[in-house]
This record gives C-alpha cells, sequence and structure tokens, in this order.
C-alpha cells in the first residue's frame, strides 16, 4: 500500500524502531526492497536518489516504484532522496511519490531554509511528506565514494535546528553526526548526543541518518535509541547484488537475464538482514 513518509515515521516512533529507506534505481533493487518488506510484514521506503537519474531516469523508473508500492502487502512509501532543485522535486510529485528530500546542505543557510519552505508548501498540495538536510554528510550518495577522511562534513548544530524546524515545518531531519555516504574505511565516529539534543529541542522530530551501509551493529542500535526513526542504506546493498559475478563461470555461456535474478535474490537477502537490524529483532 502506497503511504506517506509521515505515517511510516508515525509506526517507527510507536516501536521505537527505523524504518530501512532502500536506494532503488533499477528494476531488480526495487523488487528485492518489495520482497523483503512482504516476507518480513515491515513497512519500507523505497527511493530514487537524484544523483542516479543517469543510471535509470526518474521519469521511467518513477512510475514503476508507485505502481508497485501501491500493490504491496505492507506500507510503502516512495521517497525522494537529495532532490536538489525544486524543478527535479516536482517532476516526483507529479509522478506520484509521498515524500521528497530537497537537499540544500550545500547552501548557505538562509537560503536553504527559503528553498525548504518553498519544498514544503509545494510538497503539501500533492499530500506529500518532506526531509531536508542540516549540516552535510560528505560525499553523495552514489554509492562509489571512499568516507576516509572526508573534510566536507558538517556536523549539525542542534540549537539552529530549532529555528530550521520551526520556520519550516519539515517532517523529518536528515543531520549530520559521524557518518557519510559511500563504503567506510575506518570506524565512524558517531556523537549520537546530536541526536538526542535535536530530538529533544524539536519535539522529538524523526531523525533521518545517512550513510547507513557499513555502521556496526552496536552502533545502529544506539542511534536507534537516540531517535533515529529512517536509515538510508543502498551501497552494501548494491555491492550485494554485484559481488556474486566474481563466482560466475565464464568459460561457460553467461546470461544477463540469469544475473539480473541472482542479482536480485542477493540483495534481498542484503535487505532483509538490514530490515531485520533496524527493527531491532537481530539480538
Amino acid at each position: 500500500m502506497l503511504v506517506t513518509l509521515k505515517k511510516v515515521l508515525e509506526y517507527a516512533e510507536k516501536n521505537k524502531v527505523a524504518i530501512g529507506s532502500f536506494n532503488t534505481p533499477n528494476l531488480e533493487s526495487l523488487r528485492a526492497v518489495i520482497e523483503a518488506s512482504e516476507q518480513l510484514k515491515q513497512p519500507v521506503i523505497v527511493q530514487f536518489a537524484q544523483c542516479h537519474e543517469s543510471l535509470t531516469p526518474l521519469k521511467i523508473i518513477g512510475p514503476i516504484m508507485v505502481a508497485l508500492a501501491k500493490s504491496a502487502k505492507v506500507d510503502v512509501c516512495v521517497h525522494l532522496d537529495h532532490g536538489e532543485t525544486l524543478k527535479y522535486l516536482k517532476q516526483a510529485l507529479e509522478i506520484g511519490f509521498t515524500s521528497i528530500m530537497y537537499d540544500g546542505s550545500n547552501l548557505k543557510y538562509e537560503e536553504n531554509v527559503l528553498n525548504t519552505i518553498k519544498a514544503v508548501e509545494m510538497a503539501h498540495k500533492y499530500g506529500a511528506s518532506v526531509e531536508a538536510e542540516l549540516g552535510s554528510m560528505g560525499a553523495r550518495e552514489s554509492g562509489s565514494s571512499e568516507s576516509i577522511n572526508d573534510t566536507t562534513k558538517i556536523y549539525t548544530d542542534p540549537l539552529l535546528s530549532k529555528d530550521f524546524i520551526e520556520r519550516t515545518k519539515i517532517d523529518a531531519l536528515a543531520c549530520s553526526f559521524g557518518t557519510v555516504h559511500g563504503i567506510y574505511l575506518t570506524k565512524p565516529q558517531l556523537d549520537f548526543n546530536i541526536v538526542r539534543e535535536i530530538r529533544e529541542i524539536n519535539n522529538l522530530i524523526p531523525i533521518v541518518m545517512h550513510g547507513g551501509s557499513g555502521v556496526s551493529k552496536e552502533d545502529y542500535f544506539k542511534a536507534i535509541e537516540a531517535g533515529v526513526r529512517k536509515i538510508n542504506y543502498f551501497t552494501y546493498m548494491d555491492l550485494a547484488g554485484g559481488s556474486f559475478i566474481k563466482e560466475i563461470d565464464l568459460t561457460k555461456n553467461v546470461y544477463f537475464s540469469n544475473i539480473s535474478l541472482e542479482a536480485k535474490e542477493k540483495m534481498k537477502l542484503d535487505v532483509i538482514r538490514a530490515m531485520t537490524l533496524f527493527a531491532r529483532r537481530e539480538k
């Protein structure tokens, strides 16, 4: 069933868990996530990042995402991740996305605020939810970045978050507390107090964790306890879908259709593992 981000985050808050938000830039990853969520009987978020436009254009994969969400046996939010322009956000809303993220984190503060306000006003006309970013998680969510010694990280100021949230009226805040996009080559140093302070100051607003791949089980649990309610996840799922190719006997005929199905199954297994972790069911 197609639902808004606000609805799945209400479920997350009630149950003190995090909802997995998985980038699905192709049919195989989309099917993997939907099938995993139905198997676990858990709500899920499928999302498309603007930086993945070159993999499959939004105008092609977007309607498929919405259609599969509508026919799913569980609640599915269809979310635009890291939308950088209002025009692109509108394109997603017109397709039927029930949530958008406006990412103005690279802009000056006031410009980020004013553009986010416009994004919220536009989304509400479509009955959609809005996530925005304050601070910066470093490299964009392409799945290929190596995040060691990333100097572009800017930790979110909890006090500034109050002004940002009150003025923009967003439904969820992506904040920077030590995570980055891409592959971790060193153990991330996460400051969970940032999450707690933002929540305390802003009436328990749902916090979004970007750069979720590669974080330890213990740190996931600490993040969820601190108030993270949405975890973005892509890189390790994407790797799971491609790593098995190394094991293929290239001396025999290799058919893309078989590779595609196997990649979907490998990604599904990884999504099940991640969703189980985010639901705090893994001991």
